[in-house]
């Protein structure tokens, strides 16, 4: 096996093997893929930098990349556009989150069927847009109204999804009863004894709210979703919300494990109480308003994230770029934005950057360059990992074998 094999499958190891082989053959697929899955192998091969030593201390989502935006139903009951995974999130150099991104771009380009020419002008799209953002100190937000052209026509497709369409998706009805589709796409089966885990788990949630019928579970399974957190352990769990059969909710529990940033970076980090309880408190730092019923919460003695899923839960599909490159910027400037506001949001928290620390990294320009050469550096390094990867996986090295 080779080291980058033997890296993942060590990183992998203990988690669900039945997702997990899903996972390995879908970074089989694309280095834009393989990305994606393996965030701890990215930054264990980032090459030191002075540009990224010298940047100020922010809370970064650890895991920035095209796909790790999306909108979503806030607490507030307003849909946003934000970013959307704070399972790496850690106090880091503030570009340790942009290189990331603009290596996703490279490397994404040919699933996208970029040009080198157009990817390197979306990287000097996505720094200008950063530093602007920051230059200017105020931190907002993406909503319907401030939205622009590829974002906005998320917006207008969500307004036309019910609840009742959601449920249809994911869900069977047997009566007037839902129950999950155990599809192999997106629901694995449970087995009895982790049903009535979470059961029981839910039923504890359930008493201390003040609408505890809510809360009353109908059918769990195991989640399949994203690529880096596939085989860890997750549920899906339908319960009654509203009333059957259309006002049933669908709650996500997902184990929150270590960041896999924090080993490589020097910047010391605060003690927090469960890795869930980073999670969410760094994602609620950074989003302008956090999603609905986002908690850190223990079940089975480890740390989970419990939060709900939605209808208006949508990604900008990015492929419907049409060959124009001035919609592919407009989401690029977004997500650049985006990053820019929540660290001003989250700025003067435990040792992060204030914002006039920010505001000044903002004006200056002798950071741009030198990180998207480190972006193409590490692009290369990717794409050749990639390649290593596929004949490890070909040969059977994780006990499986490509389906081409």
């Amino acid at each position: 096996m080779s080291d980058i094999a033997q890296t993942i499958a060590s990183f992998n190891a203990g988690r669900d093997p039945e997702r997990l082989a899903m996972k390995y053959k879908l970074m089989r697929s694309s280095p834009f893929v393989f990305l994606r899955g393996t965030c701890h192998l990215f930054y264990a091969g980032l090459p030191r930098s002075k540009v990224l030593d010298d940047a100020p201390p922010v809370w970064i989502c650890g895991d920035m990349h095209l796909e790790n935006f999306g909108s979503y139903k806030a607490d507030n009951r307003l849909v946003y556009f934000d970013n959307n995974d704070f399972d790496e999130a850690c106090l880091a150099p503030n570009l340790y989150e942009l290189v990331r991104l603009l290596t996703s771009v490279m490397v994404g380009a040919a699933d996208l069927k970029l040009s080198r020419a157009q990817a390197l002008a979306l990287c000097q799209t996505a720094v200008e847009a950063y530093g602007a953002a920051l230059t200017f100190g105020k931190a907002r937000w993406i909503e319907p109204e401030t939205s622009v052209g590829m974002v906005r026509e998320l917006f207008d497709a969500l307004t036309s999804r019910s609840r009742a369409a959601h449920l249809d998706r994911r869900t069977t009805l047997k009566g007037k009863t839902r129950v999950l589709k155990v599809d192999g796409k997106k629901a694995l089966p449970v087995s009895d004894e982790a049903r009535a885990a979470v059961t029981s788990f839910m039923q504890t949630i359930a008493a201390s709210e003040t609408d505890p019928g809510f809360y009353r579970v109908l059918d769990v399974a195991r989640r399949i979703a994203g690529t880096g957190s596939l085989g860890v352990d997750r549920y899906v769990i339908l319960v009654e919300g509203k009333g059957s059969p259309d006002g049933n909710f669908l709650i996500d529990l997902k184990e929150a494990l270590p960041s896999s940033v924090v080993p490589h970076v020097k910047t010391s980090q605060p003690k927090w109480h469960t890795e869930a309880q980073r999670v969410v408190e760094i994602q609620r730092r950074n989003q302008a308003v956090s999603q609905a019923f986002l908690r850190a919460v223990d079940f089975n003695q480890r740390s989970y994230v419990l939060r709900s899923l939605q209808p208006s839960e949508d990604r900008v599909a990015l492929a419907d770029w049409d060959g124009k490159l001035p919609r592919l910027e407009e989401v690029v400037n977004s997500m650049a934005q985006l990053s820019a506001w929540a660290h001003l949001r989250s700025g003067g928290r435990q040792k992060s950057s204030i914002a006039d620390e920010l505001i000044a990294f903002g004006q200056r320009r002798d950071w741009q360059l030198p990180l998207i050469d480190l972006a193409v550096q590490s692009e290369a390094r990717v794409v050749a990992d990639w390649k290593t990867y596929c004949d490890a996986y070909d040969r059977g090295a994780f006990g499986l074998q490509a389906k081409k």
